[in-house]
């Protein structure tokens, strides 16, 4: 699936709710729903663009249709973060150093008051 297809279905935040749920364990369409506080007929639809990004598996569990998130696609957007990831650690770790360099600084007494 493409990345905007990923990106797209992750910009939603009851999908990202659903892909939290998921995180934890496969479940049922009734269960994700009760947890979203959303109608079954919405976290279907939900759960079906999820799906065709790739990001969702589902298995029929007797009457049930039991969904799971596929790591592929998180460990590909991973990938694709990995060089920002570094940038922003870099200037985290230059902030830090700053702010230890202002912390051990002398400090000046505030100015008397008239």
């Amino acid at each position: 699936m493409s990345d905007a297809a990923l990106w797209s279905a992750l910009a939603d935040p009851h999908r990202r709710a659903i892909v939290a749920l998921l995180l934890e364990r496969p479940r049922p369409v009734g269960e994700i729903a009760e947890a979203c506080g959303l109608s079954q007929p919405s976290t279907s639809k939900h759960l079906k663009v999820l799906r065709e990004a790739g990001l969702v598996r589902v298995r029929q569990d007797a009457q049930r249709r039991v969904h799971a998130l596929d790591p592929a696609p998180i460990a590909a957007l991973d990938a694709w973060l990995e060089p920002y990831r570094r940038l922003w650690n870099r200037s985290l770790d230059a902030l830090g150093r700053r702010l230890d360099e202002t912390s051990d600084a002398p400090r000046h007494p505030p100015p008397p008051k008239d």
